[in-house]
């Protein structure tokens, strides 16, 4: 086996701030850095047992789905949601960086700057308003940028059952989109 797939500490930089904000977007801020760790340790814990036999990323995805669906489905995670909606912080507040720094670009205006984060919120409303089935393929494809091979691959389904939900889920979301966030105006 390849030594550099085996080296702990380059998965986890490499990795971490993606499944962070993948499951960010699967169970919410307030459980996804618990549930990042999580899944870095069972990483840590199986990485000799890796084979190869799919590509490192889609590996990663797919502790990190499971362990998302397990919370998920948990009781206490829907008692925990119920209980954090009344308290008065806003945990699903996006801060949005007001500089690119790769390019340097110049800062957006406050309205360029809440235009984007009001459409980024609206348009994260939708994927979570479709059904799961739906949610978390959209949300591979559109958010985390992987390829319908690797989606199969990461939930255990046939490309064929992929590339339906994918057509249909984005269907729905444009839909939604249309629907609630004003879209003729950023389509």
């Amino acid at each position: 086996m390849n030594e550099a797939v085996l080296d702990f500490q380059k998965i986890h930089d490499e990795f971490r701030p993606k499944i962070e904000r993948y499951l960010m977007r699967l169970v919410g801020a307030y459980e996804a850095e618990d549930l990042t760790q999580d899944v870095f340790i069972k990483i840590s814990r199986a990485l000799q047992t890796f084979r190869g036999e799919s590509q490192l990323s889609t590996w990663i995805y797919r502790i990190a789905t499971n362990a998302a669906l397990d919370r998920l489905r948990d009781p206490s995670f829907k008692r925990s949601v119920q209980d954090g909606l009344s308290e008065s912080s806003d945990p699903g507040e996006i801060e949005v960086e007001d500089k690119n720094p790769w390019t340097g670009e110049e800062a957006p205006s406050p309205e360029q700057e809440l235009f984007r984060k009001e459409r980024f919120e609206c348009y994260w409303d939708c994927i979570e308003s479709l059904p799961l089935s739906y949610q978390t393929i959209v949300a591979l494809s559109e958010l985390e940028a992987l390829a319908a091979d690797e989606i199969a691959e990461v939930l255990g389904l046939s490309l064929d059952v992929v590339k339906i939900r994918l057509h249909r889920g984005r269907a729905r979301l444009l839909q939604e989109l249309k629907s609630h966030c004003k879209a003729e105006d950023w389509l």
